[in-house]
């Protein structure tokens, strides 16, 4: 099943620390306006949220009956994406 054109998957379960944080920080860069992240976890991103909180994401979190986690990242609210300016 693909993807919804509105959400970058990211599934970083069972990847090693730092790696999840990097692919997620990376993604960061490539959201465009509308868009959001779904990440797979295996544990709590607890150093990520920090992270995002100061970088004006928000994330929810929601636990899966195997013990993974569900995280979806997005611009806070008042701090939507630009379109790029057009020439």
């Amino acid at each position: 099943m693909a993807a919804p054109a509105d959400e970058i998957l990211v599934d970083a379960r069972w990847l090693e620390p730092p790696q999840p944080m990097e692919q997620v920080l990376h993604t960061l860069a490539l959201l465009q306006p509308g868009q959001h992240i779904r990440l797979l976890l295996h544990r709590q991103p607890f150093p990520l949220y920090a992270i995002l909180d100061s970088r004006g994401y928000r994330h929810d979190t929601a636990a899966q009956a195997d013990g993974s986690y569900v995280i979806l990242i997005r611009p806070a609210q008042g701090n939507t994406l630009q379109e790029p300016p057009t020439a």
